[in-house]
């Protein structure tokens, strides 16, 4: 396998891990993830209150769709599956970051870092995707 097609399927998994951990705990779980996300003490979700079961819920059942998406493409690495996957995660991901970006109040810096960075790894490896896929030969299958 060359290095494209293997840094493709390592970004594809990198992006479905979370999905797949934020989407059971929300769906699974939505006080507690309301309450605790991201974990080991910090609290994200809990500073834009109020807590809303039913929109947590959703956001939980979403990331898990997005991860089936990113997964399949992952597994397959089919370039028109990997464009289509990193479009829609930026679909996804842009807005979440833009709105972010301007609701940065009552966390502190840590939090607004760890936050900013996260949400623009969101953005970045999804624009990585699309380029790999850009400069791969339509005819290349992968390995």
């Amino acid at each position: 396998m060359t290095r494209a097609p293997r840094l493709s399927r390592t970004i594809l998994w990198l992006l479905t891990v979370p999905l797949v951990v934020t989407g059971a705990w929300a769906l699974g779980a939505p006080e507690s993830f309301y309450q605790e996300f991201p974990g080991g003490g910090r609290t994200w979700v809990s500073a834009l209150p109020p807590y809303n079961e039913h929109l947590i819920r959703d956001v939980g059942s979403l990331s898990l769709a997005l991860a089936v998406l990113t997964a399949a493409a992952a597994l397959t690495l089919g370039r028109r599956l990997v464009i289509v996957t990193a479009l829609v995660l930026l679909v996804w991901s842009m807005p979440h970051l833009a709105f972010h970006l301007g609701h940065l109040e009552g966390l502190a810096t840590v939090d607004q870092v760890g936050q900013l960075v996260t949400l623009g790894l969101g953005v970045a490896l999804p624009l990585v995707l699309l380029g790999l896929a850009a400069a791969r030969p339509r005819s290349a299958t992968p390995r």
